[in-house]
């Protein structure tokens, strides 16, 4: 006991010089503030709302009226496609396995893979069929498969938009024919389509797919109707949308690759474009200016930790913190990744046990006086609560600490 209030009293004797020697000190002169930094601008676009996001580093990098509430229209089919993978991965239904074709799906109006009532189509069809053809009728018999009656599918689609935090989308129906209160925005579709990418990789390659053709369905409606597939080789996906409500829309995908960075992908949401000739010229815009006015930069691999502070009463002395499961990577201007700042913004002290996944601090990223991203870190190793007397320890140093 005298040892330790020995240590005590010079660890108090040392923080009270700290605190003299830090008060002597005089205050440094402020930073001189960072010029202003311009960012790229878009290039014109004539629809009312629009959106380009990069999906490496999950930034959003031009819009307008992102939030503005509109009509889906076909772009409705994302959301159908999303439950129905999510299905598959479940074991709920296999691709393999046959769905009943219902009155309902068959008498579906607009567009139709035309598969006829009181049959039997595998699931793969009914896909390829909602896509490509953007039929309506495969939508209804994949809703009705899934989800036993339209009605309830509907409230998978309602419950996943949530789940996703599309925090403005409404889902109505499975098909997206216009109905009082069925919306989503520019931003709830490229969250859609963030995810449909990330969660299904391999069932995203539906998109993808520019002719099919089911035994009934007219020679004249096997082309997908995203034109961009055809004209850009680097689109992959994903949907096109249209009613005279909703106009001409359309959520298209790319991916390029590029000396730094293989695999770039770019998503751009346009919304209520004047004809189909507008929204393909147009969605080809937004994507050449995403990938030439910006540039990725990976700042830390998967899993590596991009910051290790002191954590305390733990088993571990260092928390690490970084992304799991891929790199940190941020879209800055094109030829200015030099010029970037990072700073962590974190709770201290950090007081053990923490779980792995646990977010805990934020990176953000800055050029200039403008902030370019802001990313979660999560906990990268587990560190459980330590001993009861490393605890205690761990509490008077603490207490020291506070007083410095």
């Amino acid at each position: 006991m005298r040892r330790l209030l020995h240590l005590l009293a010079t660890l108090s004797f040392v923080a009270g010089a700290a605190t003299a020697t830090a008060a002597a000190t005089p205050a440094a002169a402020p930073a001189p503030k960072a010029p202003a930094i311009q960012l790229p601008q878009p290039p014109d676009i004539a629809a009312p709302s629009y959106l380009v996001m990069d999906v490496n580093s999950g930034q959003i990098l031009a819009g307008k009226d992102i939030d503005s509430p509109v009509e889906p229209a076909s772009l409705t089919k994302l959301m159908t496609a999303y439950v129905v993978f999510d299905a598959l991965r479940t074991k709920k239904i296999t691709l393999t396995q046959t769905l009943p074709i219902s009155e309902q799906a068959w008498k579906a109006p607009g567009s139709r893979m035309f598969v006829q009532v009181d049959t039997q189509v595998p699931v793969e069809d009914l896909i390829k069929g909602m896509i490509v053809q953007s039929g309506n009728d495969a939508a209804v018999a994949l809703a009705e498969g899934v989800g036993g009656t339209v009605q309830h599918f509907v409230e998978l689609m309602n419950e996943q938009a949530q789940a996703l935090g599309m925090k403005n989308t409404s889902y109505k129906n499975p098909d997206g024919l216009p109905e009082a209160g069925h919306v989503t925005t520019a931003r709830d579709l490229a969250t859609l389509t963030a995810h449909l990418l990330k969660d299904f990789p391999e069932d995203s390659k539906y998109f993808a797919i520019k002719k099919y053709l089911y035994p009934g369905t007219p020679k004249s409606n096997d082309t997908n109707r995203n034109r961009m597939l055809f004209l850009d080789p680097t689109v992959d996906g994903m949907k096109t949308g249209h009613t005279q409500a909703a106009g001409y829309c359309q959520v298209t995908t790319a991916k390029r690759d590029f000396p730094n960075l293989k695999g770039r992908q770019i998503i751009a949401v346009l919304l209520h474009a004047n004809s189909d000739r507008e929204r393909t010229s147009d969605s080809q815009k937004l994507l050449n200016w995403g990938y030439t006015a910006y540039e990725d930069v990976q700042l830390f691999a998967a899993d590596a930790p991009a910051a290790s502070p002191r954590v305390w009463k733990g088993t571990a002395s260092e928390l690490k913190l970084g992304r799991l499961n891929g790199p940190i990577v941020v879209s800055v201007p094109a030829g200015q990744a030099k010029q970037i700042k990072t700073e962590i913004a974190r709770p201290d002290p950090l007081i053990a046990p923490y779980k792995k996944g646990q977010t805990v601090a934020t990176l953000k990223v800055s050029l200039g006086d403008q902030a370019l991203a802001e990313v979660p870190l999560v906990v990268l190793q587990d560190v459980p609560e330590a001993g009861f007397f490393s605890r205690v320890w761990d509490a008077i140093r603490l207490w020291i600490h506070a007083k410095v």
